[in-house]
């Protein structure tokens, strides 16, 4: 944990106001586009991503980048799932990396050789360009759609378009609504620090839960038929759910596992090619019970629970 100030590194905890969680904005949001028009080209071995597998922002990118096949045209580096006081740093851990970009020891310091008088926190992802020595994005929703769309030239797989033109503004509904109840809402949950601030957060986290359980007993995805950045938004956060939030973040109203349509979902999505290895439980409970120590002081990580993502799920008969 912690933020910089004009470069400056500070061991600093969340920001709060009258008890809830408040989440910074991302500072860098420029764009790869597939003709340049941007200033940043989409070519092959240029980009790079700074991913925690622990992240569920992250995990939305490898996702994309495993389903387009661009394993090979964006490389990878793996920080290590433990956030302490000096934030994200790379380490020896075998299923984690060293930075052989420009060589860093911890995140931040990808962060000062883009902006030496940097003030922000230093997050996950980060989509970096070795031709400027550039941080183009820290934004994950903002990645997601450059995988999307810009770098089909380089993909070797073939995927349909996650954010088609006619779907559009059902997407934009469905994550207007997911965004703040959902992905961020087990933060606002799990962070606050008054018991009114909680309750709201969690009230509002189920109410959406329950919504989507309704809509996904008649809908195989959010968009009906047809999978689209809705559904992998919201797929990293339903896969920690049972393993973190509902235990570390106190959203225990109900497991994941409680909602029947909800977790066939989960599962199928978790069943597509290629995703499964994006999963690491192990980082992730490693990261969130080690390194909130606000919330867990002790640093004991549970042995539990156990989750079956690969069980049936049954939801070929909606077609």
């Amino acid at each position: 944990m912690g933020v910089l100030v004009k470069g400056v590194w500070r061991d600093v905890g969340y920001d709060t106001k009258a008890g809830e969680f408040l989440r910074n904005e991302s500072v860098f949001r420029d764009r790869v586009t597939a003709d340049g028009s941007s200033g940043f080209r989409a070519e092959p071995g240029r980009y790079h991503l700074y991913v925690s597998l622990a992240c569920p922002w992250a995990h939305r990118t490898l996702i994309l980048r495993t389903l387009k096949g661009l394993e090979d045209s964006i490389s990878v580096s793996i920080v290590d799932p433990y956030m302490g006081p000096d934030g994200w740093r790379f380490s020896d851990r075998p299923d984690c990396t060293r930075d052989t970009v420009t060589g860093a020891t911890r995140l931040r310091e990808i962060y000062l050789k883009a902006k030496p008088d940097y003030t922000g926190r230093v997050t996950v992802p980060v989509l970096w360009d070795r031709k400027t020595a550039a941080i183009v994005n820290n934004e994950s929703a903002d990645i997601v759609r450059m995988l999307n769309r810009e770098f089909n030239a380089f993909a070797a797989r073939e995927l349909p378009d996650l954010y088609p033109d006619s779907l559009r503004p059902e997407i934009d509904r469905w994550n207007a609504l997911i965004y703040p109840t959902v992905n961020n809402g087990v933060y606002r949950a799990g962070f606050a620090t008054t018991q009114d601030k909680y309750e709201a957060a969690v009230r509002s986290l189920f109410e959406t839960l329950h919504i989507l359980e309704q809509h996904l007993g008649r809908h195989r995805y959010l968009c009906g038929a047809r999978l689209t950045e809705a559904d992998w938004r919201i797929f990293t956060t339903l896969a920690r759910f049972d393993a973190v939030y509902y235990g570390h973040f106190k959203c225990n109203l109900r497991r994941l596992s409680d909602f029947q349509h909800l977790w066939d979902y989960t599962r199928e999505l978790y069943q597509i090619p290629g995703v499964a290895p994006t999963v690491d439980i192990v980082q992730i409970k490693e990261h969130y019970y080690r390194s909130h120590a606000r919330i867990n002081p002790t640093g004991i990580v549970p042995v539990g629970p156990r989750i079956d993502f690969d069980a049936p799920h049954g939801r070929e008969a909606l077609g």
